[in-house]
């Protein structure tokens, strides 16, 4: 990820922002922001809520990666952006309980922040694509819930997903394809990816943790509908992760819980196409065609 922080012009643009919230008291990374529409209104705001990524590694929740996100401000949602444990501080699942943490909190405290619970969808780009998906594959699973983590009595199930390049389509899948295409490096399955990082040993050597880690598996017909975008030349995540995936929700859920969009020559990230205003409009259509029917 580039990790540049977010421009003072689009920070500026917004007027009401809360920062810095805790939604978890374990780690000083369990904080989250809110942005607001500057158009005021009665009713709770449908939400979005994004998480960054950064390989599992690095990012940060306001970084410039957010900033197409935060367009959907213009369009009355309210944007969340959660930061969460990397896996230098702690590895798989405990991002995910992070995710679900902030989702319960998010639930818990609607009314006094003004968002609609019943409206709400994850966004992540790359690393923050997988974890938005295993967190909507996998809620009320307790291998992936920590609800100690606090505000138990509401669950972390959300409304929609949109997954941006995110590796979906199963860790040790990466370098074959980057072997057959040649469009990236095949380094996924050294010991320092990471992936390896996150899961805390080189990939091949665990094949069932892989395994557990891969939001394929969890694919179900209860699932929320899933918009995923990919770029055709990303050198970083290849775009085969995302056909995988779309094609795996097609299979076991249905046609109408997935649309799959391939960027022609767009690369995994950056200002080159996902800062591209069609390209957030696009996302939020479907969002409006989801959350506001």
């Amino acid at each position: 990820m580039n990790n540049h922080e977010i421009s003072i012009e689009v920070a500026g643009h917004i007027e009401k922002k809360l920062f810095d919230i805790p939604y978890c008291t374990q780690s000083p990374s369990q904080i989250l922001d809110i942005w607001y529409p500057n158009e005021e209104s009665t009713a709770p705001y449908p939400v979005i809520v994004h998480f960054h990524g950064g390989g599992f590694v690095v990012g940060g929740h306001r970084e410039d990666s957010l900033e197409p996100m935060l367009r959907a401000a213009d369009r009355g949602y309210a944007v969340v952006s959660v930061e969460y444990r990397k896996c230098k501080e702690s590895r798989f699942p405990a991002m995910l309980y992070d995710a679900k943490a902030a989702v319960r909190f998010l639930k818990c405290h609607a009314a006094k922040y003004h968002l609609d619970p019943d409206k709400m969808a994850l966004w992540g780009p790359s690393a923050g694509g997988w974890i938005v998906a295993m967190t909507a594959l996998t809620h009320g699973n307790p291998a992936f819930e920590d609800l100690e983590m606090g505000n138990a009595g509401y669950d972390s199930s959300v409304a929609a997903v949109v997954d941006w390049c995110g590796p979906c389509g199963g860790f040790l899948e990466m370098d074959e394809a980057f072997k057959k295409s040649g469009t990236g490096k095949p380094n996924h399955n050294l010991p320092d990816s990471g992936e390896s990082q996150l899961l805390g040993a080189p990939l091949k050597g665990i094949p069932e943790l892989v395994r557990m880690a891969d939001p394929c598996v969890y694919v179900n017909r209860s699932m929320p509908p899933f918009l995923i975008m990919h770029g055709a030349r990303d050198a970083v995540v290849p775009v085969e992760q995302s056909v995988r995936f779309a094609d795996t929700i097609r299979k076991t859920a249905g046609e109408k819980k997935v649309e799959l969009f391939i960027a022609d020559e767009a690369p995994h990230h950056g200002r080159i196409w996902w800062h591209d205003d069609w390209v957030s409009d696009m996302v939020l259509d479907y969002l409006d065609k989801v959350l506001k029917p």
